[in-house]
């Protein structure tokens, strides 16, 4: 028996003996008919002055099922949806659910990596924004059976020209349009398959940074139970508005924002994609409850002429995931808005966050590294930190994360070596390096791939960026290491700059050297207008690594 079969965070988090315990199995389409039956005129979905009831959004889901069904999709069949943030993808994904078959969430992004994913996957319909079609995906659509276009300004009559200006006035193309489909289909009589807990629901891909991406497979029980606790983990009452704030192909958006809001019965606001103007127009607008997304989000919105605390005040709780929360962020914006910003760890793997801050509690900062806890254990999760050879360590020592429990993937689909290294008896090893302390708050202390050997010392980029983060001038900062003669390694950092804030590369070097050994110290400072990201916010350390490595080989 190890320290942590005791479970310390549930003593932390207080909860009482009947909310200690997993929440009972069920599937997104079951929780879906309990909030119809409970909720049938609250609005599921609202966008740009277009809604739908539940009762409305049940039988439009339904109405695509059976178009579907018609077209030739079977149980367990794979359907990709490529589109921005839309009532289309809500409407999709319920509809492919109720279909039986599975539905694999595309990053908008993606290019040549769609050959991969459809091959894996054997993708046999492809849901796609018109522009995203014309611009991505039409060639590598030639072998999928069915292709169905969504309309970039359906249900957006007044979206902001910052938004939806780039898509008015292009080309039609000859496919199926899905809000005629599912128009055309609403007193359809097609009855929705009763999918299992255990079935396949989604096929989640990988960020693929080693290696191609792997197709985490997970259950509808997966989706349900993670959906639901994230609700509970937020402190939401049912029926709060959430807005999408993170993408929803990305695993934080599509679990903890459009999943999580079906089955709280509450209305998913959706912003098409993030532009920082009108994403606080929209809150201003439609004064959501709830929103969960990147820290670079939330330095974006703080950095906009338009940014006015009055945007945040109807929020109940606000969080952040899918990249490291710096403490600096969380002071600033708190100091703006009055809002603490939670923050959730997970992964693809493990159907977005198993670990969060729940609302009402504050991270802890471990005084040796300043690293800011990522939060404690949700209820049904079991969190361990294993050494090299896959033993428990204890309290505040340092190893790999591993996680079990209802939200962990079954497995990478057609993948049996990556299933047995990642996933041995049903445990994530994620990957990720961090320690528990004696409460159970979970500290992430960085990626073992990122760690940077520098004449032998470990020097963890997590550690140094938040230090970066504490200089007033700085925005947004990445740490990495890159070659070097002497040292092996030596470590190099990108940083862009607060609106109208100046300092020198000597400057945030000569911070560092106050806060740290010096040989965590970055030796180089680039400044940048922006640093590389993903589509869904996430700074692109790879791209700043290549980069440096360029500009050293160069000079």
């Amino acid at each position: 028996m190890s320290w942590f079969d005791d479970r310390p965070w549930l003593k932390t988090l207080d909860l009482p003996a009947e909310e200690a315990v997993p929440l009972e199995a069920s599937t997104p389409l079951r929780d879906l008919a309990a909030t119809v039956a409970a909720s049938p005129d609250v609005a599921a979905w609202n966008h740009y002055g277009a809604s739908a009831t539940y009762a409305e959004f049940d039988r439009q889901s339904t109405a695509f099922a059976a178009y579907l069904v018609e077209s030739g999709i079977q149980p367990g069949d794979a359907v990709g949806v490529y589109a921005q943030n839309s009532p289309h993808f809500l409407i999709a994904t319920y509809g492919i659910w109720k279909a039986g078959a599975v539905i694999v969430p595309l990053n908008p992004m993606y290019q040549d990596e769609l050959t991969h994913v459809f091959t894996d996957a054997n993708v046999k319909a492809v849901i796609v924004q018109h522009a995203l079609f014309l611009m991505r995906v039409k060639d590598y659509v030639a072998d999928i059976p069915l292709v169905v276009q969504i309309g970039d300004l359906d249900w957006a009559e007044n979206g902001p020209e910052a938004v939806f200006g780039p898509y008015r006035d292009l080309p039609e193309i000859p496919l199926p349009d899905l809000k005629t489909l599912v128009e055309e289909r609403l007193d359809t009589d097609f009855v929705p398959l009763d999918m299992q807990p255990e079935d396949p629901a989604l096929i989640g891909y990988t960020s693929g940074t080693s290696g191609r991406a792997k197709g985490a497979v997970h259950a509808h029980a997966n989706i349900s139970s993670n959906s639901r606790m994230a609700a509970r983990n937020a402190g939401l009452p049912p029926g709060s508005g959430i807005v999408s704030l993170a993408p929803l192909f990305h695993i934080t958006g599509f679990i903890c924002q459009m999943i999580a809001s079906v089955a709280n019965g509450g209305t998913l606001v959706l912003n098409h994609r993030f532009d920082p103007t009108s994403f606080l127009e929209l809150l201003k607008r439609e004064r959501p409850a709830f929103m969960a997304g990147p820290a670079t989000v939330y330095t974006a919105m703080m950095a906009s002429p338009a940014f006015d605390a009055d945007a945040f005040s109807s929020f109940h709780s606000i969080m952040s995931g899918g990249a490291p929360l710096p403490e600096g962020l969380v002071k600033r914006f708190e100091e703006k808005t009055g809002h603490y910003v939670g923050q959730g760890y997970g992964l693809t793997e493990t159907a977005a966050q198993a670990v969060t801050v729940p609302r009402g509690m504050r991270a802890p900062v471990d005084p040796e590294s300043g690293n800011l806890s990522t939060g404690l254990p949700q209820r049904d999760a079991m969190v361990r930190i294993l050494d090299d050879a896959g033993n428990p360590l204890g309290p505040r020592e340092v190893g790999e994360v591993a996680i079990a429990g209802p939200m962990v993937a079954q497995q990478y689909l057609n993948n049996q070596k990556a299933t047995e290294e990642a996933l041995p008896g049903g445990e994530l090893r994620t990957g990720d390096v961090g320690f528990m302390d004696e409460d159970g708050w979970l500290f992430i202390v960085d990626r073992k791939k990122d760690m940077i050997n520098a004449s032998g010392f470990k020097v963890w980029p997590r550690e140094v960026e938040d230090v970066l983060y504490t200089h007033p001038a700085v925005r947004e900062g990445a740490v990495v290491g890159v070659p070097d003669e002497y040292r092996g390694e030596t470590v190099v950092a990108q940083v862009s700059l607060q609106p109208g804030a100046e300092a020198s590369p000597q400057d945030i070097i000569d911070h560092c050297k106050q806060h740290l050994a010096s040989y965590k110290a970055p030796v180089e400072v680039t400044i940048v207008d922006e640093l590389p990201k993903t589509s869904s916010g996430k700074i692109l350390r790879r791209t700043v690594r290549d980069e440096a490595a360029r500009t050293r080989a160069a000079g």
